[in-house]
């Protein structure tokens, strides 16, 4: 039996007697990975059967049984670890010896290039015609510079929901490809920004090159995507060309829609009018602490949904905190708007939250809207919710005004079949899988639950959306559970903070004993996991599929269906 050549560590064979067996061990090579299905034909030597004669000749032996037609990841994933640890040259045979030549190009793909093992193939006058999409799709060109295709899963948005399901997937399945489409060129550690805006961090220190937390084995495609069509497995982008996927991970963000308050774009970033909520602002934020000295200083907060929805709080806080200690507070009118019922939305912080609101003098207004802003004349109009549930418009002046603007789904998914009720991405609460389409998944703020929408929520999200992906692509049901943990890390002070943890329905998921940090109570432990160790976390272990503290726990019952 002739043995083909693809390189210099592997040989692929059409169906292997035992005296190939023992030529295999006299010309060097190490291991024997049969692809063939037991009983596929009559009088087929069987797995078991190679196996004897292997050990017969000292050679080693795997059995990655797959059928032209489903030639499935877990079987490449199985090849590209034998390659790995073959220790030498490999032989690999099926009945004719094609589908192992394609595991092997699949497998190969991004270490090689699919242009080395494509050429390699065709010099040995291997016909991988069927397989050569998903070749491409994996090591074509570049990841910078590869185009639209097909992929076995297709990422929409590189936030850190996005990048840290990416690197999830990867770091669990290498060899699948994996495209993600964002059209930003920087990534930032959003968190940060309310220390930006404190002046504890820099601009700089949010912010890095997308380039830089891109997964090198993931496909970056720099495009906004226009539609989504699941019912063809494919995402639409902005030029009108189309990317396929077996499986889709959604994660596209919120809409920060500043253009719904009148008069609010026009003078941001001046006229004492400012808003943590962009990276180019908080440096304003900042200033405006450090600089006012008397006045009216309004703090907003429009109604749910909200992305952090502490963070409204946050700035006010460290601004009166600075004030505080400059001994300006005192003359400095603190009120803030807020157009809930609450404080916070979890009983268990409102407590030490309030201690904080009597200590700074802080007057709340709670059912109260921002509806307009007029920068030049400094004046802030809401719409008031009275005692008899009236509402009446009251303008207030400011010498300082920290805007947060509504927020709502991205247009196009609002739009789009994925869309529930709210016009956020309708998933089951659980597994993250689309409420009607099986190999589909979402993740981070644009999801129609009722979690935080924190960064600390994707980093929970993003084992359980890889996990169940993984799971979907096997032809398996999701099997591991998020529990909608969230967290906000209430910055009061300079130095403390209340370590906000909850998850569905408020339940307290404290990560920490009570001794170390509670949460409940302002600590200096928690301000310095927020300024010195989440950061780090962040980028080098969230973003790199490092998933500390973060194992999903197991469904008991995986009963669910795939969707129609």
């Amino acid at each position: 039996m002739s043995f083909t050549k693809l390189s210099s560590a592997f040989s692929a064979s059409p169906q292997i007697s035992e005296a190939d067996v023992e030529r295999a061990a006299r010309e060097g090579f190490r291991l024997v990975i049969d692809c063939r299905p037991d009983d596929e034909e009559q009088g087929q030597p069987n797995f078991r059967d190679v196996a004897e004669w292997a050990v017969k000749h000292g050679l080693s032996v795997k059995h990655v049984p797959v059928t032209p037609s489903d030639i499935h990841e877990g079987a490449v994933a199985d090849f590209a670890g034998a390659l790995a640890t073959a220790g030498g040259p490999v032989l690999g045979y099926c009945k004719s010896g094609r589908r192992a030549s394609a595991l092997w190009a699949l497998s190969q793909a991004m270490p090689l290039g699919a242009e080395t093992v494509l050429a390699a193939a065709k010099a040995a006058g291997v016909d991988l015609e069927p397989w050569t999409a998903r070749i491409v799709a994996r090591g074509g060109a570049p990841a910078a510079d590869r185009g639209p295709g097909s992929y076995d899963v297709v990422i929409v948005g590189g936030g850190s929901g996005g990048i840290a399901a990416a690197a999830s997937l990867l770091k669990r399945r290498p060899s699948l490809s994996v495209a993600i489409v964002e059209p930003a060129e920087v990534h930032y550690y959003q968190p940060g920004f309310t220390l930006v805006g404190a002046g504890v961090f820099t601009p700089e220190a949010t912010r890095r090159p997308m380039a830089s937390v891109m997964p090198d084995k993931a496909v970056w495609i720099k495009k906004s995507v226009a539609e989504f069509a699941p019912e063809s497995d494919e995402v639409v982008l902005d030029d009108g060309s189309r990317l396929r996927y077996r499986a889709l991970v959604a994660s596209p963000g919120i809409k920060l829609d500043w253009g719904a308050i009148p008069g609010l774009v026009e003078t941001l970033g001046r006229n004492g009018v400012t808003s943590n909520y962009r990276a180019d602002l908080a440096p304003y934020t900042h200033f405006l602490a450090q600089t006012l000295r008397g006045g009216r200083a309004l703090f907003t907060q429009p109604p749910v949904p909200i992305k952090c929805a502490g963070a409204p709080q946050k700035a006010m806080y460290l601004s009166c905190d600075s004030w505080r200690r400059a001994g300006a507070l005192s003359n400095i009118e603190v009120e803030f708007h807020n157009a809930g019922a609450v404080l916070f939305g979890v009983p268990a912080y409102v407590p030490a939250l309030m201690e904080y609101v009597k200590l700074y003098g802080i007057e709340l207004r709670l059912e109260s809207k921002l509806v307009a802003v007029d920068g030049p004349a400094k004046i802030a109009t809401f719409e008031q919710k009275g005692p008899d549930g009236v509402i009446t418009r009251v303008e207030r002046d400011f010498a300082m005004l920290h805007a947060v603007p509504p927020q709502r789904a991205p247009d196009f998914v609002a739009k789009s079949p994925l869309a529930g009720e709210t016009g956020f991405i309708a998933v089951d609460p659980e597994t993250l899988r689309h409420t009607r389409y099986g190999n589909v998944f979402a993740l981070g703020d644009a999801v129609a639950t009722t979690n935080a929408k924190t960064a600390a929520a994707a980093r929970k999200q993003a084992p359980v959306v890889a996990i169940n992906v993984l799971s979907v692509l096997d032809g398996k049901a999701p099997h591991v559970g998020y529990d909608g943990y969230g967290s906000c890390p209430l910055t009061v002070e300079r130095g403390k903070i209340v370590l906000a943890e909850f998850g569905y329905g408020g339940r307290l998921l404290p990560s920490f004993p009570s001794w170390l940090i509670d949460g409940t109570r302002p600590s200096r432990a928690a301000w310095f996991l927020k300024e010195r160790l989440l950061p780090p976390i962040y980028w080098r272990a969230m973003l790199k599929g490092q998933e500390w503290l973060c194992k999903p726990h197991m469904i008991e019952k995986c009963a669910q269906q795939p969707a129609e």
